[in-house]
């Protein structure tokens, strides 16, 4: 089985904080004068899909060309991140624009807050008079506190709801806010191209700009593809990344190893099976391409596809064998790491085929979907706005991005860390100190070495490295330890990942979690 190049060749490619509940706005352009000359907005995103998986992203052995012709029609960002890479904490970075720790969801955490998703661009640009739709898995649920009880989905804060609460499922009949679209499109993915393909058709009726977010749950376990696709990869060799394999992951963190990431490369059938587990992973991938060419057709036989913005992305990352992991949740490039897709038809950069190396997170999403619509960012939004970098690839909107990872599906929370990522660097801190354990640093040179094979922390001649990327990390610590929330078990944290911190100082604040964690 041959061995692929292509991620370290896309990597060097390139032409080129308050509480959430204030109401605070930042200054924003001037609106248009009318509603009919702010611009539609499409937003996409798959459910663990790795940057393995697109042509565009320089993979030969896969087929999606709607994807491709929409990177080729706008463009590519090859260094964009999830901030927290699983789905619930994700979906709700991108639906407020702020870090985990600011907004307070996440699994074994709790749901979000009401006064905070009141600030959610759905919310913002319906109040300024957008139509708009939400189809696929909505990810979370709202609280109106964090001792009452929880609240539903909030569909009736969108013009139309084709939403589903937890994971969804592939099966469209099974999810009661698509079963209309089952008989034709049994298969979820497929559903919700048609979903999109039917809003756009209304709303381009209507005289107000519209907003249609879908999630779609594709690629996501358990595999589960549209058997309409069976033939696309069958018998197909896959080409497998350089970092393939555990000998590849020997550096990595005892943490590291002590997750699911670690044992689900052989459990999953990376390491004995590989052919097949990827044929699946790229068949489920390549029914939303079909989705997507489902609703840039619509687009187009409505007459708005000339002022209609589109972003695609995913929720985060997928480690499909690379150094001996499977699954996602930890920073290092596989999990985190995702495409990202916009295309604005309306400017003049689009269909140069260029790709940006700017750093951007899914932070970014609802400040740039606000600006899109000419209205104010709320104050306390940790984004920036994606279009400056279309404007100028070679522009910058973040010196360093945090990275969160304080998920834990059981027992204590060794694989708990947090990490920080520059253009050209990353920095992990791990500080479980226990059962064999020693708080450990890991610092990577992106910039000549994006597969992460060269761990650099204990290398005297990168010491000023490290000092550079740990005063990165401590800045970004203090920021949680000022702007985070004070609910959903957030607090304990700003002590555990504190680099100056003794582990028998960060004890009393681990049993502290874990008795909150316990009662939820």
């Amino acid at each position: 089985m041959k061995t692929i190049v292509f991620p370290l060749l896309l990597l060097v490619l390139a032409v080129s904080t308050s509480q959430a509940q204030t109401a605070t706005r930042k200054r924003a352009p001037k609106p248009n004068a009318d509603l009919d000359a702010r611009p539609n907005i499409v937003f996409l995103m798959s459910d663990d899909q790795s940057t393995y998986t697109m042509g565009c992203y320089g993979n030969p052995d896969v087929q999606t060309p709607n994807l491709d012709r929409l990177a080729a029609d706008g463009m590519v960002f090859d260094h964009h991140y999830d901030t927290t890479a699983i789905c619930m904490g994700s979906r709700a970075n991108v639906m407020t624009g702020m870090y985990e720790y600011k907004h307070g969801c996440n699994f074994k955490h709790g749901e979000m807050m009401s006064r905070i998703w009141e600030n959610s661009y759905p919310v913002l640009l319906r109040e300024s008079g957008y139509m708009t739709a939400f189809a696929g898995k909505f990810g979370f649920e709202l609280r109106h506190s964090p001792d009452e009880p929880k609240l539903d989905l909030p569909s009736a804060d969108f013009d139309r709801w084709g939403g589903g609460p937890g994971q969804t499922f592939y099966e469209t009949k099974k999810n009661q806010s698509m079963a209309a679209y089952a008989e034709q499109y049994p298969h979820s993915t497929l559903s919700y191209g048609a979903f999109g393909r039917d809003f756009i058709r209304d709303a381009s009726k209507s005289e107000k700009p519209f907003c249609l977010s879908i999630s779609f749950k594709a690629p996501h376990r358990p595999t589960t593809p549209d058997p309409k696709f069976d033939a696309v990869y069958d018998g197909k060799t896959f080409q497998k990344p350089r970092n393939y394999g555990r000998q590849y992951g020997e550096h990595f963190s005892k943490q590291s190893k002590s997750g699911r990431q670690y044992v689900r490369f052989e459990e999953w059938g990376y390491d004995d099976d590989y052919d097949n587990v990827m044929a699946t992973y790229h068949q489920q991938i390549h029914a939303i391409d079909v989705a997507v060419g489902m609703i840039r057709d619509a687009l187009n036989e409505q007459g708005v596809a000339d002022n209609t913005v589109i972003i695609y992305t995913s929720d985060n990352g997928f480690f499909c064998g690379s150094h001996g992991y499977g699954s996602k949740v930890l920073p290092y490039e596989e999990g985190s790491r995702v495409p990202l897709l916009v295309y604005d038809p309306r400017h003049p950069n689009s269909g140069k085929q260029l790709r940006c190396e700017a750093l951007t997170g899914n932070i970014d999403f609802a400040p740039t979907m606000l600006l899109l619509a000419g209205l104010a960012v709320p104050e306390n939004i940790d984004g920036a706005d994606l279009i400056k970098l279309y404007d100028d690839p070679l522009d910058s909107i973040h010196d360093s991005l945090a990275l969160i990872n304080v998920y834990n599906q059981s027992g204590p929370p060794i694989t708990h860390a947090m990490a920080v990522v520059t253009k050209e660097r990353k920095y992990i801190y791990w500080p479980y100190a226990a059962e064999g354990f020693e708080a450990t640093e890991e610092l990577y040179q992106l910039g000549n070495d994006p597969l992460e094979l060269r761990e650099l922390a204990r290398i005297p001649d990168y010491g000023d490295d490290l000092k550079k990327m740990r005063k990165v990390y401590d800045r970004h610590l203090d920021h949680w330890k000022s702007e985070g929330v004070t609910f959903n078990n957030y607090q304990p944290y700003t002590t555990i990942f504190d680099r100056n911190v003794d582990w028998a100082d960060k004890v009393p604040h681990l049993e502290e979690l874990k008795r909150k964690t316990k009662r939820r």
